[in-house]
């Protein structure tokens, strides 16, 4: 049974996780068994609940209760579902909800890198990606490009970020993911190790004169491809593009 919980008090406790938790706080490092991270829109909310996720509580407009998020709150039963108009949702929690509906989730733990890459044929590896939208985009892209998997390096942005999973249009909960560099795997030098260690040619995408175009018939011969993007600002680091077996630019 739905329990639906009427807004009267903007400042109540239970809010917090929807209108005064940074992304930091949601995450939890000291307590990651705690993490959480925040779903908006149906469609996401109900990719991440297809993958999985446990939800805790979803704040909806009233007119989304009928609407697009009854399905979605049909699979809520149990947890509390905090509802208003739409202009106190959007001074509630300082913008505008896509679709009028968010969902507080339980995050899990990563997988291993191993068993991310075990039957992937095709891997992206985002190096210092830092920005959330970027990294929401190119889940997105990885999922249109049927992409196996992405890793990431230690320094980019979360792609449970709220904004990155919005962008992502909740493809971040269909591709699967982890993090390559941990206690024990260094970036680059020991990622690309393992790479290598697991079949993959590497492919660094670079703009630079000795580039392989992107159609090259020998990159479509190579059975395994990691391809390597870099960070916003300055690319791929030198010592990355050094160890990599390509370099690729789109002409």
């Amino acid at each position: 049974m739905i329990r639906m919980i009427e807004i009267t008090d903007f400042h109540a406790p239970e809010l917090d996780i929807f209108a005064r938790k940074t992304e930091a706080q949601l995450l939890n490092k000291d307590h990651p068994e705690e993490g959480m991270f925040i779903a908006e829109s149906p469609k996401v909310i109900e990719r991440a609940l297809n993958a999985g996720y446990t939800p805790v509580a979803v704040l909806v407009e009233k007119k989304q209760i009928e609407g697009e998020a009854a399905s979605v709150l049909a699979r809520c039963d149990e947890i509390p579902v905090y509802t208003a108009e739409f202009d106190v949702l959007a001074q509630l929690t300082g913008f505008k909800l896509t679709r009028g509906m968010l969902c507080a989730m339980r995050r899990r733990g990563l997988p291993e890198v191993e068993k991310v890459c075990q039957n992937a044929k095709k891997v992206a590896v985002l190096e210092n990606v830092m920005n959330p939208t970027n990294v929401g985009a190119i889940f997105r892209s990885a999922a249109a490009l049927n992409m196996d998997a992405v890793l990431l390096t230690s320094a980019c942005s979360d792609p449970l970020y709220r904004r990155a999973i919005r962008v992502s249009m909740g493809t971040v909960f269909q591709v699967p993911w982890t993090y390559i560099e941990n206690k024990n795997v260094s970036w680059p030098q020991g990622g690309m190790d393992l790479l290598h260690e697991y079949g993959f040619k590497t492919v660094a995408m670079a703009l630079r004169n000795d580039s392989v175009r992107i159609d090259d018939e020998k990159l479509h011969e190579e059975e395994k491809l990691a391809i390597i993007l870099g960070t916003e600002g300055d690319g791929l680091a030198a010592e990355t593009m050094a160890d990599c077996d390509y370099t690729v630019k789109i002409p």
